[in-house]
């Protein structure tokens, strides 16, 4: 069986972007993520975070803070039932010019090889340019979040998505019409 799994963006996907978070107090899950989450793994797909967290390469916090910051935000979704498979982390800063901050494909790329992972039936889901070209140089079908007014240029993004509930909607009509085509 083909293992799919949906790639996430951690801020201003999965939680409030507040900068640089450093204190699990700051994690507040954007509306609709437990639902939207709920209906990526009812469609058999299993969720991996891919996040840049250059706090610590520009010396704002150490490694501890964005392990807590994790930490608490596996909590919350615990608390509505949702677990994550794998979570991937870039810690550089983008002048250390390292091989896996985004746009670079390697977190997804790893976390995909730890998983079994069939990347041209995965998803990466973010709200940056960098999330969607990280997801399409892995392979993966790309879903740009761009909620608010927030007016991030779409680019080559297979999907824009206003919120939650239309990115699991998306997800929902690819496994069934995947579904579909296998029979």
């Amino acid at each position: 069986m083909t293992r799919r799994v949906v790639f996430l963006d951690r801020d201003g996907t999965l939680m409030v972007d507040v900068g640089y978070p450093r204190d699990p107090a700051q994690v507040q899950l954007l509306p609709g993520v437990p639902e939207g989450l709920a209906a990526c793994r009812e469609a058999g797909y299993l969720l991996a975070i891919i996040s840049n967290q250059s706090g610590v390469g520009r010396g704002y916090f150490g490694p501890e803070a964005v392990a807590a910051v994790h930490r608490q935000l596996l909590a919350l979704l615990a608390e509505r039932g949702i677990t994550v498979d794998d979570a991937q982390y870039c810690l550089h800063a983008p002048e250390d010019r390292c091989d896996c901050r985004k746009p670079s494909p390697r977190m997804i790329q790893r976390s995909a090889q730890r998983l079994g992972a069939d990347l041209q039936q995965s998803f990466m889901v973010g709200d940056k340019p960098s999330d969607v070209e990280a997801g399409r140089l892995a392979g993966c079908r790309t879903i740009l979040l761009r909620g608010g007014a927030m007016q991030t240029d779409p680019g080559a993004a297979d999907f824009v998505a206003p919120d939650w509930h239309a990115i699991a909607n998306r997800i929902r009509e690819s496994s069934a019409s995947q579904r579909e085509s296998s029979t």
